[in-house]
Formats: structure tokens, sequence, C-alpha cells
């Protein structure tokens, strides 16, 4: 019997059904719990969770923005450098043509300085070329009238007629030259 009774209480008393106190205090403290969580720290993790949410929307919004005007910034840039290629290579240009215009210059002032003293040479030569020639004719004429003085026997000092006879006796040998120099 005693087993038959043990048995009926094992069979009255399952462990899988709790007692009903049990459950009605169990469920009271549930609900206590979980207003407690729902009033109190739900709110303190919703409010977090927003901050956060927040923090991150504006964390992102800040970086879209700091790359709009990074990109801005570098096109800014780079129409700068391009601006500034351009003026080098117009100043390049310019500097190029300005060295063109002034080598041409100077060279046509080195042009013009080797004319003026080529013809201040040949200037120079031609006053040298006539002064010879009148110190020669003198020289010559007088040799002429002195060797002329000794052969006719009388002086030919006078000057007038020692000019007429210096002049015939050159004529005579610039003949003589240019025939000579035409035979040949």
């Amino acid at each position: 019997m005693n087993l038959t009774m043990v048995q009926l209480a094992a069979e009255k008393e399952n462990p899988l059904v709790p007692p009903w106190p049990e459950l009605v205090i169990g469920l009271i403290a549930f609900v206590i719990v979980f207003g407690f969580l729902a009033k109190k720290l739900l709110p303190n993790i919703n409010k977090v969770l927003e901050e956060r949410r927040e923090a991150i929307e504006g964390g992102i919004e800040k970086a879209e923005a700091a790359q709009t005007e990074a990109q801005s910034v570098l096109e800014q840039y780079k129409a700068q450098l391009a601006e500034a290629r351009h003026e080098a290579a117009r100043l390049r240009q310019e500097a190029t043509e300005q060295g063109t215009v002034l080598i041409q210059e100077m060279r046509a002032e080195g042009q013009r300085q080797r004319e003026e003293i080529i013809a201040a040479g040949h200037a120079q030569i031609e006053a040298d070329r006539k002064a010879a020639a009148h110190s020669l004719r003198q020289d010559v004429g007088k040799l002429a009238t002195d060797l002329a003085g000794k052969l006719v026997g009388e002086s030919l000092e006078d000057h007038a007629r020692q000019s007429r006879t210096i002049d015939r006796f050159l004529e005579g040998l610039e003949d003589s030259a240019s025939k000579a120099e035409a035979t040949r």
C-alpha cells in the first residue's frame, strides 16, 4: 500500500505544473519587474540608443559635408593649378618672344656698329691713301724736279712750274701703268 500511495501522491503532483500560489506570486513578481524595467530602465536605454543613432547620423552627415567641401576645394585647387600652368606657359612664350626680339635687336645693332666700323675704316683707309698719295706726289715731284733740274741743268724751283711738271710726270706714269695692266 505504501507503494500505491506514493504512486497516487506522485500522480497528483505533476512536476511540470507549478502550484497555484507559486504561479500567482511569480506572475505578480514578473509584472512588477517588467513594469520597473519598462518605466525606469527602458527609457534610459532608448535615450542612449537614440543619442547614438543621432551621433552616428550626424557624423555621417558631417563626413558627407566634409567630403563635399574637400571635393570642391580639390576642384578649386585643380582649376588654380591649371590656371597657373597656363600662366607659366604664357610667360614662357612671352619670354621666348622677348628673347627673340632682343636677339634680333642686338644683331641689328651689331650689324649697324659693324657697318659703322667698316665705313669708318674705309674712310680712314681712303684718307690715309689720299694722304699717302699726296705725300708720295710731293716726294716724287720733288725727286722728279731735282732730277729734271739736274738733267736740264737749270733750277725748277718755281712752284707753279714744278706742280705742272709733277702732274704731267704722274699722269704719264699712271697711263703707262694702266696700259701695262690692260695688256695682261
